[in-house]
């Protein structure tokens, strides 16, 4: 949601995102930011600003594999957000992104 709102660089999250569900990020980030360049609305400014996560359900798929869903409220909008972690090399990955 920072990425989103425009307050984290997406480079802090590169890491922790297989490249898809990075460049899917960016590429949504960067539709935001064209949208708000081009049309001025003050709504945009206040998307995905002061996020909170509401409620989350994690489940076990396989071994080092889990899927997360997350209600996430913003100023604006409350919010889904899907999520699928895969334990790699003792390191954790997003593989799959869904933000409603």
């Amino acid at each position: 949601m920072e990425v989103l709102a425009g307050i984290r660089p997406i480079h802090q999250l590169a890491r922790r995102l297989d490249p898809r569900c990075l460049a899917a990020l960016q590429h949504r980030a960067a539709l935001i930011r064209r949208e708000l360049t081009r049309t001025g609305n003050p709504a945009l400014t206040r998307l995905h600003r002061n996020s909170t996560v509401r409620s989350v359900r994690v489940c076990e798929v396989a071994d080092g594999i889990y899927e997360a869903s997350a209600v996430v409220v913003d100023d604006v909008r409350a919010r889904a957000v899907a999520v699928r972690l895969e334990q790699s090399k003792q390191v954790w990955r997003v593989t799959e992104l869904v933000i409603g």
